[in-house]
């Protein structure tokens, strides 16, 4: 019987995440991924079990990853505003330490395996995030409001200023993303979602 090899693992991964952000999901094959990583494809059949198995492994490993940053040294009981300062600088460490990811998740996005992989997105943050927010409701620090409102508020400003700091901004192509700006846009947010 053939024994894993964690570093080919790592390496097959590293070389997936960066054809799919390179080609696309329908630019992704077995055969493509083991050229690019130089194994056989059977090698790549030790460790999953077909192209689909691969994907989403692939994305819970990503999603494993993004989840731990984002919580590090976060705790539910925290006062609101604490605790939304740590999740905006975490999830801004995760996405500016790992760039390929973050475009590897938007490529997903859009497919039908975004369906299991949002389950467990949902499932482990909303675990810790669920009775922060519940608390932040009741101890009246956040203005309750549908999941959907809360969390456009809350969070799509970060993600579209991280945009702006990769991509170029609408005015400012050479827009960055510094901890003055980011304090002021979460203190924006702050404000927009007390009650």
């Amino acid at each position: 019987m053939r024994t894993r090899d964690t570093d080919k693992e790592d390496l097959v991964r590293q070389k997936a995440i960066e054809m799919i952000v390179k080609e696309g999901l329908d630019g992704f094959s077995m055969q493509k991924l083991a050229k690019a990583a130089s194994i056989s494809p059977a090698t790549l059949y030790i460790y999953y079990k077909d192209r689909e198995d691969l994907l989403l492994k692939l994305c819970l490993t990503v999603v494993d990853e993004m989840i731990e940053v984002s919580l590090a040294g976060f705790d539910p009981e925290l006062p609101f505003a604490e605790g939304m300062a740590i999740q905006w600088k975490n999830r801004l460490d995760y996405f500016m330490r790992y760039p390929m990811e973050m475009q590897f998740m938007e490529q997903v996005r859009y497919s039908p395996l975004f369906e299991k992989v949002h389950e467990v997105i949902t499932a482990k943050f909303g675990k810790v995030l669920g009775p922060f927010v519940h608390k932040a409701i009741v101890n009246k620090e956040l203005r309750e409001v549908p999941f959907e409102v809360y969390w456009s508020v809350a969070f799509a400003p970060l993600y579209q200023l991280i945009k702006f700091h990769n991509q170029g901004g609408h005015k400012n192509k050479h827009f960055k993303l510094t901890e003055e700006v980011m304090q002021l846009a979460l203190e924006m947010v702050l404000k927009a979602l007390k009650p």
